[in-house]
């Protein structure tokens, strides 16, 4: 993979849970917020420094016209001289010097306007902003001809008409740490309010419905108080309803295993052998169906506490059961595996699939790898396989992919599916893949720490 798609992959990781993405929209909104209101500050401060600028020039201006109307002729341009000084080059004369209009006149509009409604005299064509008529090479940005009630003019160039804009890097450095304080107190909030939603989680994982439940603190916002509240009373029915449920199948085992008892000693009374053993292989096969059937019901139920065991040793009695009632069994691989689980459990589950391989593929061959984090087990046959799309119906309660009624090839259907219920309440995984050489491939991986269900 390039550098690239490594890069996107960590990012989708990095905000894969529901606080991070949380925490970006809220960057991205107060990121947003923050532009938003600088771009609106800064327009209104250039804004209303053109019309600071634009009000003081027309004041200004007018002084100047007035300072030079109330003088004789003779003395008008020296008196405009003197008062001329910065951006402001004003001049006497008969006649005006501006042209109107020109490149930026929109931007002396204003101006413009503001002189008339200073001074009312120059409303009726008394006053010509433009272009310098007689000097087209004027560096100055424009002229502004005031007309004089003796009809002479007075003729201002200016330098520039925009005011200089103000520094905003105090403002800039303000709002963005306001936006930081925005930012990182979000960020604590939104960690505090889903912080219980990881309990939950946790809790959820933890409970089977077969053990204890698992009780979440009753604290925090309202809304998180009503989800623990109803997460706890979930729990509590769940149980409840698992353990009425585990005493009636107790209660229905105990009450069929004595007719069948009973049943057993009269087929012993008939006189025909055949018949009698026949009899008696059905109730020994309605007896097993039955225990299965009631240790699947019962979702794996347990006293049995979590503690370090040897998997590979476990593995091993299996495999040497087996192989002692004649049964081609090969064990191979790491000598031992330590692992948090459940050992008869566990001895069920891999005694379960060990005689599946048996049964249909003549033989089974187990591998044992012990690495860092997970034991990872492969039980391989020589069987005819599963097509892919009957895989996970084999794993399904009661279903018998070999059509055969006989016990010793077809079963009851619940071998898997109650290895794959204690694999999965150790937190492993079960996998069926057909083998490139001929048969199945079950390959199980399970975790070293403690992660399994009650």
């Amino acid at each position: 993979m390039s550098p690239g798609g490594h890069a996107l992959t960590r990012l989708r990781s990095l905000l894969d849970g529901l606080a991070a993405r949380t925490i970006l929209i809220v960057l991205i909104g107060i990121g947003a917020v923050h532009l938003l209101s600088l771009w609106t500050y800064r327009h209104a401060l250039t804004q209303q420094a053109e019309v600071a600028g634009d009000e003081r020039l027309a004041d200004q201006l007018l002084g100047i016209k007035r300072a030079v109307m109330r003088e004789p002729q003779a003395a008008r341009e020296a008196v405009a001289h003197d008062l001329s000084g910065g951006p402001l080059e004003a001049h006497w004369s008969q006649t005006e010097h501006a042209t109107p209009g020109g490149p930026g006149a929109e931007q002396w509009q204003g101006l413009a306007e503001r002189l008339k409604q200073a001074a009312p005299e120059l409303a009726e064509n008394g006053i010509i902003i433009g272009a310098n008529r007689r000097n087209a090479a004027d560096p100055h940005l424009a002229i502004v001809s005031m007309k004089l009630p003796d009809e002479s003019w007075l003729n201002v160039s200016l330098i520039s008409l925009t005011p200089r804009p103000a520094e905003g890097h105090g403002t800039f450095l303000s709002t963005t740490l306001m936006a930081l304080g925005a930012v990182l107190v979000s960020v604590v909030l939104v960690r505090w309010l889903t912080r219980p939603l990881s309990t939950f989680a946790a809790a959820a994982k933890e409970f089977s419905g077969a053990g204890a439940p698992v009780t979440i603190p009753e604290e925090g916002p309202r809304e998180v108080r009503a989800l623990a509240s109803a997460f706890n009373e979930m729990q509590q029915r769940i149980s409840r309803l698992v353990e009425d449920r585990t005493q009636a199948l107790a209660a229905v085992s105990h009450d069929l295993k004595t007719p069948i008892t009973r049943l057993r000693f009269r087929a012993e009374d008939i006189a025909d052998p055949a018949l009698s053993a026949a009899i008696s292989e059905d109730l020994g096969d309605m007896e097993r169906m039955l225990d299965q059937t009631l240790a699947y019901l019962r979702g794996e139920r347990t006293d049995e506490a979590m503690q370090p065991v040897d998997l590979a040793a476990i593995l091993a009695t299996v495999c040497g059961d087996l192989s002692d009632a004649g049964c081609a069994v090969a064990l191979e691989g790491s000598r031992s595996a330590v692992l948090d689980g459940r050992r008869l459990s566990l001895k069920r589950a891999f005694g379960n699939i060990i005689e599946n391989a048996v049964k249909y593929g003549d033989r089974a061959d187990v591998v044992v790898t012990d690495t860092s984090g997970v034991v990872i087990v492969t039980i391989a046959d020589e069987g005819p396989g599963i097509a892919p799309e009957d895989r996970e119906k084999a794993l399904a309660p009661f279903v018998r992919l070999e059509p055969s009624r006989n016990q010793e090839t077809g079963g009851f259907g619940l071998g898997l599916t109650i290895a794959k219920t204690i694999i999965a309440g150790h937190g492993g995984t079960l996998d069926l893949t057909n083998r490139e050489e001929g048969g199945l491939l079950v390959t199980v991986h399970l975790p070293k720490g403690a992660q399994s269900t009650p």
